[in-house]
């Protein structure tokens, strides 16, 4: 799993301070975990949150172009993503 920030804190409301492109991958996790998601195009994006377990996976259907998803993912998976213009929050 890639660098936490926010390991041992339960709140996360504060400002967003970084941000990255997402290039999805099946076999490699994220830089860092996000907080939140944005895409840019209108699509799927298949993730595994953080405290899911390696391998295990859902699909987040129809996501919106320019609306923030407060999930923390550390992983963005290129089979079963269809969105584009994905970015990493933190």
């Amino acid at each position: 799993m890639g660098k936490d920030r926010f390991l041992g804190i339960t709140s996360t409301t504060g400002p967003i301070s970084y941000g990255f492109a997402v290039s999805p991958s099946d076999g490699t996790d994220l830089e860092e975990v996000t907080r939140s998601l944005m895409v840019g195009t209108t699509g799927d994006v298949r993730v595994t949150l953080m405290d899911q377990a390696e391998g295990d996976s859902l699909t987040l259907p129809a996501l919106q172009p320019g609306a923030l998803y407060p999930f923390r993912v550390k992983r963005i998976w290129a089979s079963g993503s269809s969105a584009g213009g994905i970015i990493g929050l933190v």
